[in-house]
C-alpha cells in the first residue's frame, strides 16, 4: 500500500544521518523555499502523511500521489511523493500550503 510505503520510507530517512531515502526535484526545492519550510520539517510530516489523491500512472514514470502532512498543528502543506519502490526512496515532486480558496476546511478534499 502506497500510504505505508510513503511513511516507512519517512521514518527511515528520519533515522539516517544522510537522508537518502526522500529525494527532492528542483521544482520541489524551490517551492520548499518559496514557502519558508525546512526539508527536514516536510520530510517528518510525511511521517504521518495521509493520500488525499492518487494519479494514474499512464503518463508518468513512477506511481505518485498527493498528500497532506503537517509541519505544526495548524500548518498543513500538501507534496506530489513519486512512489519509488525498487530503490525504497521516495522523490518529492513538489510541496506547497493548500489555500482556503481551492482547498475546503479539512485541506484534504477540493472545493468544486
Amino acid at each position: 500500500m502506497k500510504q505505508d510505503f510513503i511513511r516507512r520510507i519517512a521514518e527511515l530517512n528520519s533515522s539516517q544521518p544522510s537522508g537518502e531515502s526522500i529525494l527532492w526535484s528542483r521544482h520541489g526545492i524551490s517551492e520548499l523555499l518559496n514557502d519558508g519550510w525546512a526539508r527536514s520539517a516536510v520530510e517528518r510530516g510525511l511521517e504521518r502523511s495521509e493520500i488525499i489523491e492518487d494519479y494514474r500512472t499512464i503518463t508518468r514514470p513512477l506511481p505518485d500521489c498527493l498528500v497532506i502532512g503537517w509541519i505544526e498543528p495548524d500548518e498543513p502543506f500538501h507534496a506530489v511523493v513519486a512512489i519509488d519502490e525498487p530503490n525504497d526512496r521516495l522523490l518529492i515532486v513538489t510541496v506547497y500550503k493548500p489555500t482556503a480558496s481551492e482547498w475546503e476546511n479539512d485541506w484534504q478534499t477540493r472545493k468544486r
